[in-house]
């Protein structure tokens, strides 16, 4: 593995785990640790997709990571 393959798969694991404990209720949908998980997943996914100039993932994962990032904004609002 390279420094791009490892840095998307940790970005790409991240998001996985994050959806995986919010399925099995181990987290909350809208608490802080799932929308952190999904910003810095996302995030180094979209770094490892601009790496290998990929864009349909650019925009993928960047969209993914803004939307987290709204996410938590409101959540901080609320509170």
């Amino acid at each position: 593995m390279n420094y791009k393959d490892i840095i998307g798969t940790i970005g790409v694991g991240l998001i996985l785990i994050a959806y995986f404990l919010n399925i099995f209720s181990l987290i909350k949908k809208d608490g802080k640790l799932y929308f952190i998980m999904n910003i810095i997943g996302a995030s180094l996914a979209c770094y490892a997709s601009l790496l290998i100039n990929y864009m349909p993932f650019i925009i993928l994962e960047g969209t993914w990571a803004i939307v987290s990032l709204f996410g938590i904004i409101n959540l901080y609002r609320k509170n």
